[in-house]
């Protein structure tokens, strides 16, 4: 299957009980601090608001966050790093009626609490260093 372009963009209508699957590989070993970022966007353009702000530091952390008016909210830290070096991995972002549940390859690794109303979303964008073979709104 041939890769994305990345960044990538998509618009969607997300609501409870929806999630996003997207498939992908760091495109370089952790010890060059690649990064991947997911944003889902109140309209469909890169400087619209942020509901949800999702960067991945492989080999060190998950930030996640949100903007509003041009103003970023308080980051939430995930210490944990369910991504392994060099592997394929799938990221499920699940919308739940009071968060975002995040698992990776299937497990629960952290959640976001809504600071927007999912059914403003307008579009998702995907970018960084990965390679991205699937992203699959359901």
């Amino acid at each position: 299957m041939a890769a994305l372009q990345v960044p990538y963009t998509k618009s969607v209508s997300l609501s409870v009980g929806s999630s996003v699957k997207i498939k992908a590989t760091p495109t370089m070993p952790f010890s060059m601090s690649p990064e991947m970022q997911v944003d889902f966007h109140t309209g469909n353009e890169e400087d619209s608001d942020i509901a949800f702000y999702f960067r991945v530091y492989f080999g060190n952390n998950v930030v996640m966050n949100s903007r509003q008016c041009g103003k970023w909210g308080k980051e939430v830290k995930s210490t944990g790093m369910p991504f392994e070096d060099g592997q394929p991995f799938e990221l499920c972002i699940s919308v739940q009626s009071n968060e975002y549940q995040i698992s990776v390859n299937g497990s629960q690794c952290c959640a976001f609490p809504h600071r927007f109303d999912p059914a403003l979303l307008k579009m998702i964008q995907v970018w960084r260093d990965v390679s991205l073979t699937s992203v699959i709104v359901a």
